[in-house]
């Protein structure tokens, strides 16, 4: 069993000591990095003023993006699945020629 390594990351000018997998410490630097980005324009806004508001704001605004796209997928999901059946039928019907 592989222990966790330590990765600094830096939000907003604070740096933040993060335990991560093995093999995670690409995405973490990027989910760091994405969350930075996301956090500065919501301070630049002018429109919320603290760091917990803000932090709060770009959790609200991802979680906000990630339920639209399990919804997506789940939209999605349906229509590969008919494929799939209509991909079988084609099948079925050139091997009776």
């Amino acid at each position: 069993m592989s222990s966790n390594e330590t990765v600094f990351v830096q939000i907003l000018d604070k740096e933040y000591q993060v335990a991560c997998p093995p093999g995670e410490r690409d995405a973490l630097i990027q989910a760091a990095h994405n969350l930075d980005e996301r956090m500065r324009d919501i301070r630049g806004s002018g429109t919320v003023i603290g760091l917990e508001r803000i932090a709060v704001m770009a959790a609200l605004n991802l979680s906000h993006e990630l339920l639209e796209s399990k919804d997506s997928a789940r939209e999605l999901g349906p229509s590969s699945d008919r494929l799939e059946h209509l991909t079988a039928k084609v099948e079925q019907a050139l091997e009776k020629l």
